[in-house]
């Protein structure tokens, strides 16, 4: 099921034959029936660049250095925020540890 199915060699075009015909006999009109000398050919345009270069306007730097600034402000914001509670529970649970040790031992001592 998974292995190739190869054409039986009789089938199989030799490299130096192409698989399309060649077109024979096949009669082209002209392009216009004007009876005119061709003269220079015409220029042929230049091949636009595969890859456009972009290109930064002063109002598009501001507003790319503006969303920069914005995105590491907001982002920094969540991390410090997190960064905090993280803080806050284990302090508290710091306290809740040491008061529980003390009432833990004062029951003992009585």
């Amino acid at each position: 099921m998974f292995t190739p199915k190869i054409p039986p060699p009789d089938t199989a075009p030799t490299p130096g034959t192409s698989l399309v015909p060649p077109l024979t006999g096949l009669v082209h009109l002209p392009a216009c029936t004007c009876h005119h000398t061709p003269t220079a050919p015409a220029p042929v345009p230049a091949a636009p660049p595969a890859r456009p270069a972009v290109q930064f306007t002063p109002g598009s730097l501001v507003v790319a250095a503006a969303g920069g600034t914005a995105a590491v402000l907001i982002i920094g914001t969540v991390l410090v925020s997190m960064l905090l509670a993280v803080a806050i529970t284990a302090a508290s649970v710091a306290v809740c540890a040491v008061v529980l040790r003390s009432l833990l031992n004062n029951q003992k001592g009585h």
